[in-house]
Order: C-alpha cells, then structure tokens, then sequence
C-alpha cells in the first residue's frame, strides 16, 4: 500500500513540476511601452493630456531622466541612437548606433528586450507598432505581431499614429499580449516643422492628440477580460527633446537631454522617483516587471525604477 501511495505521490509531483514548467513559459506579468518621439518634459506637464497626467498620477514619474549616460554620451542626440537605447537598455558604446545611419549596430550583442523576454519565456506573445520605419527596420526583434507604416513629415505622421493606434488597440482587445509596445512619431516632426517650445501651439497640439491616442490604447488594455489579474505595468518615455526645431548635438541642452519617465501600474511607487533616472533604465524595468532575471553576461547599463518590489537584479 505504501509503494502504491508513494507512485501516486511521486507522479502527482511529476504532473505539478510539469504545469509549473509550462506555465512558466510565459511572464505572469504584463507590459506596455509606450514611446513618443520628441516630447519636452515642460510641454508634457503644461499641455491637455488627461491620460498621461492620470498615469502620472496614478504611477511613479521622473521629470530628470538622462538620454545620454555618465559612462558614455559621444553618440548625437537623435533618434537613431536615442530608440536603441530605449529599447535595448545600453548606451551607445555597446549598441553601435551613434547616429540615423545605423552604422556600426551591434544589435546581435545587445538585442531588442523582446529577446531578452523570449529567452526566458519562449511563449510571451509580443507586438511592435511604429510609424518611424528605422525602428522596425533595424532595432526590432521577437516580435510576434509586427507592424511598420513608413511616414514622411508631420502630416503622415498624424495620419499613421492613427494607424498605429488603432492596430495596437486590436492587438490588446483580440490576442493574448504579454508585451507591447507602441512608438507615436508625429510630435517629433511637429516641432522639426513649427518648433520644439511649450509656446508653439502646433507642438502642443500634436501632444494633446498624441494623448488621445494613448488613452484609446489603454482603454483597451483595461478593457481585457482578465485585466484586473494580468497585472499590467504600463512605461512611457521618449528619445529626446528639442530646442528651435532640432535636437542634433544637445549634449549642454537640458531642453534635449533631460526627458521624463512614466512608471504607472499596481506594482509602480507612486510620486516623484527621487534617484537619478536614466533612458537605458526603461527595458529593464519592463524586463524587471515580466519576472526575466537580468543576466549579468547582457552586460545592460539600465536598473529598475519606480516599481515596488524590485526583484532579479
């Protein structure tokens, strides 16, 4: 009898190391990153955005986050270096991308944080949506749901963050995401058009539309079925600012390269994040928040911020 009880024991352990494994091989937590090209800190506080201020409120937030490092900072202050990044949680020195030429990348090194979460949890479900292509093009990677409307000005760019909107709304409401994240490039062009300035209406209306966009996604993010046991974290930032209509060379210009960070969800602190916060801390507070241990071989120069419990470091 007692072999028979001890068979039984030993395959009901066997069945329950089997579920956990399986559950395992997706993150219990989920993520949304949301990126807006070109946004100033100033302008974000003062123009009309409801669904950006509740996260704020509602979340942790940084009014003095760095897109260059104290370790290296050589690369210019534009896109190119400034997504790779957001989106790869090391500086320049190690990504290779010092400019938009995306010369010298060294993405295979220092990867998309998709692939960090792949690697752990092989069956996150992940989407981009982004309207400036160089990001898909060449920084995009484990993504299952991918989508790219290659944009010319600051017209198309309004009409493609529509776009992009719309089918990062249908990828929350219709899939099962763990991972998401959603790039608006029509601020940025704005103010290449008409000037990055909290006195530039055109600027502040492109931000206040941009603002609808992502209170449409997160609607449907909250509007998922098992949102409340999901437990979505939700990350905004951007590449940089602007001064006149530029951001080139802003190395000395607080305007350019002081930005801000959002860390907004039932696990984020709420109030200011009083440490110095940094552009590379982005991915990895996502990667901290999905449950991905951070391997000290990626050699990532970011840290987690602004969540509650702050684990796998």
């Amino acid at each position: 009898m007692k072999t028979i009880l001890s068979s039984i024991q030993l395959s009901l352990v066997v069945l329950c190391s089997f579920t956990v494994a399986i559950a395992e091989e997706a993150p219990r937590n989920r993520v949304l990153v949301i990126g807006i090209d070109g946004i100033r800190r100033d302008a974000l506080l003062q123009a009309e955005t409801p669904n950006l201020k509740s996260l704020i409120k509602q979340g942790a937030f940084s009014e003095n986050t760095e897109i260059l490092g104290e370790r290296y900072s050589k690369n210019n202050t534009i896109s190119g270096p400034g997504w790779s990044s957001f989106l790869t949680g090391v500086w320049a020195d190690k990504h290779g991308v010092h400019d938009n030429s995306f010369e010298g990348r060294n993405y295979d090194e220092f990867p998309h944080f998709f692939s960090r979460v792949k690697e752990q949890f092989p069956k996150a479900r992940t989407g981009s949506f982004v309207d400036w292509e160089p990001i898909d093009k060449f920084i995009v990677r484990d993504a299952d749901v991918r989508k790219v409307y290659p944009s010319q000005g600051a017209d198309e760019y309004a009409q493609k963050d529509v776009e992009i909107a719309k089918d990062a709304v249908a990828f929350l409401e219709e899939d099962q995401p763990h991972v998401v994240m959603v790039y608006f490039g029509a601020v940025d062009e704005t103010g290449h058009r008409y000037g990055f300035h909290p006195s530039v209406k055109q600027y502040m209306s492109a931000i206040e539309t941009v603002d609808g966009h992502v209170g449409a996604v997160l609607k449907a993010m909250k509007s998922r079925t098992d949102y409340d046991q999901e437990n979505w974290l939700v990350i905004v930032s951007t590449d940089h600012g602007g001064v006149g209509t530029g951001h080139g060379d802003g190395h000395d210009k607080p305007e350019i390269r002081n930005t801000f960070l959002i860390v907004s969800g039932a696990n984020s602190m709420t109030g200011q994040i009083e440490e110095q916060t940094y552009l590379v801390d982005l991915p990895v507070t996502a990667l901290t928040h999905l449950g991905v241990k951070i391997d000290p071989k990626w050699k990532l120069d970011g840290k987690a911020v602004g969540l509650n419990s702050i684990q796998n470091q």
